[in-house]
């Protein structure tokens, strides 16, 4: 697979900061759709590397700076997370500014189904998303030195009009249905109850790597789109599992979950608000809201994949998603 920077200019960094040379390997990771990312072995040590992708980018999109911090300060805590090993702003190193963290060994599964996984284990591994999820919004911000991280308060008001702005702001071809229910998410917010947490933003099963003997996540990765919110968004993005297909990035819709051993919505969201005293309920806006902002992402996808800048390799094989995720927004509202 491609790389897209010269690895003699990161061989001469790991030299430089490690303080002595070693054989070099890398090897691109598929999957991600913002951050390139990359394994990289240099002598013994195992490492990941995410860097912001080549080319023009929106202001404050591909914020590996903000990936780095919020791991660094929530690795001492009791929240899963990756080692952070070195944060690059340099983009005369690779191209664009980069870090580097140490690679944590376990399983990945980039389906709701957990086709790879044990149908007998496969109710417990969402139980232990549920848990991991739970322990990131029972972290204070100021314990983690994050209480500057974003705006507390109004997390929603403030979300659905950033999204709204990027949907109106890009070049993609009108879709009618993301209109539709970013005007209803607008419309339908709850009143702000107060309660704020660090909101990882795309908290999902394919964003988390599983201990490899236990159904228990090790890491929680991809923290590109993290600030501070509220904890009901990453819950509610979560449960679009249930309400999209298998085609729509892995999802559940339409599965027999008893017969392959999947909890059901209810399972996942009881599982959360156990370990969650005091949660306010989840509801429709929840997911639709949800719906709405994922809906907006795959627009910035296809439009960085128009300007051959789409860091996914497999973003051409998503064209459309942005009206599908819209369209089940759409028949969530609906069906109340």
């Amino acid at each position: 697979m491609t790389i897209d920077f010269d690895p003699a200019g990161l061989k001469r960094y790991l030299t430089g900061h490690f303080g002595a040379d070693a054989p070099m390997q890398i090897d691109r990771i598929a999957g991600g759709q913002s951050n390139p990312t990359y394994f990289v072995s240099f002598g013994p040590r195992r490492l990941v590397l995410r860097k912001q992708p080549n080319g023009p980018i929106l202001r404050g999109a591909h914020a590996v700076d903000r990936e780095f911090r919020v791991i660094s300060a929530l690795y001492p805590l009791d929240v899963p997370v990756p080692c952070p090993e070195v944060y690059c702003a340099d983009p005369e190193v690779l191209g664009t500014p980069f870090y580097l963290m140490d690679r944590v060994e376990g399983r990945v599964f980039s389906d709701g189904a957990l086709s790879e996984a044990a149908p007998d284990e496969r109710h417990a591994l969402w139980m232990g998303l549920a848990d991991a999820m739970a322990r990131l919004h029972a972290v204070r911000p100021g314990d983690a030195g994050l209480e500057d991280y974003g705006r507390p308060g109004n997390y929603f008001e403030r979300q659905i009009a950033r999204w709204s702005k990027q949907w109106a702001d890009s070049p993609h071809d009108p879709i009618p249905e993301l209109d539709r229910l970013a005007e209803w998410v607008a419309h339908n917010q709850p009143s702000d109850d107060g309660r704020v947490s660090l909101a990882h933003g795309d908290f999902r099963m394919g964003n988390v790597i599983f201990a490899p003997d236990q159904p228990k996540v090790a890491a929680i990765l991809d923290w590109e789109l993290s600030t501070l919110g509220h904890p009901l968004a990453d819950l509610g993005f979560c449960c679009m599992a249930w309400h999209t297909s298998p085609d729509e990035y892995g999802g559940l819709l339409g599965l027999d979950l008893d017969a392959l051993g999947l909890p059901s919505e209810q399972d996942f969201v009881d599982r959360y608000m156990q370990a969650s005293p005091g949660m306010a309920p989840l509801t429709v806006f929840h997911k639709a809201f949800a719906l709405f902002r994922f809906a907006v992402i795959w627009v910035g996808i296809a439009d960085r994949l128009r300007a051959g800048t789409a860091a996914g390799l497999d973003a051409a094989a998503h064209q459309g998603m942005a009206r599908r995720l819209a369209r089940r927004g759409i028949a969530l509202i609906d069906a109340g």
